[in-house]
C-alpha cells in the first residue's frame, strides 16, 4: 500500500504551526504501526472469516486480533494537510488542504497550476 504521494519541496518555506505539526506527527507514527501489523491483521482477519474452521481457533485468531495495537489500523489513518494539519478536503495529490491550495495556486508557487479564467 502506497503510504505518501509525492514530495513536498515547494512548501519549505510555509509556516507550520505547532499543533499541525503534532498532529502530523501523530498521523505519520499511526501510518508506519499500520504499515509494520498490515499483513499479521490481514492474516487474523482472513482466520476469523473462515467458516472451515473450528470456532475455538476463530476465537483464539479473533483474541489475537483484539490485542493488536489500536493504531495499526488503516481505519485510523487520516490524511491530513501537511501545512495547516486539516483532515478534511485534502487533495491526495499535492497533500494540502483546499484552502491552502487556493491560496498557493492564486500566488504562483505551483508548478503547472493556474487560475482559469474565460
Amino acid at each position: 500500500m502506497r503510504l505518501y504521494h509525492r514530495g513536498a519541496a515547494f512548501f519549505k518555506k510555509m509556516r507550520v504551526s505547532k499543533m499541525s505539526e503534532k498532529l502530523n506527527i501523530r498521523d505519520h507514527k499511526r501510518r508506519l504501526l499500520a504499515a509494520k501489523y498490515e499483513l499479521r491483521r490481514k492474516l487474523y482477519k482472513a482466520f476469523c472469516k473462515d467458516p472451515d474452521l473450528p470456532s475455538d481457533m476463530r476465537d483464539k485468531h479473533r483474541y489475537k486480533l483484539s490485542k493488536l495495537p489500536r493504531n495499526s489500523s488503516f481505519a485510523r489513518v487520516r490524511n491530513r494537510c501537511i501545512s495547516t494539519g486539516r483532515p478534511r478536503s485534502v487533495y491526495e495529490f499535492f497533500r494540502i488542504s483546499r484552502i491552502v491550495f487556493r491560496g498557493l495556486a492564486s500566488r504562483g508557487p505551483l508548478m503547472g497550476i493556474k487560475k482559469s479564467s474565460w
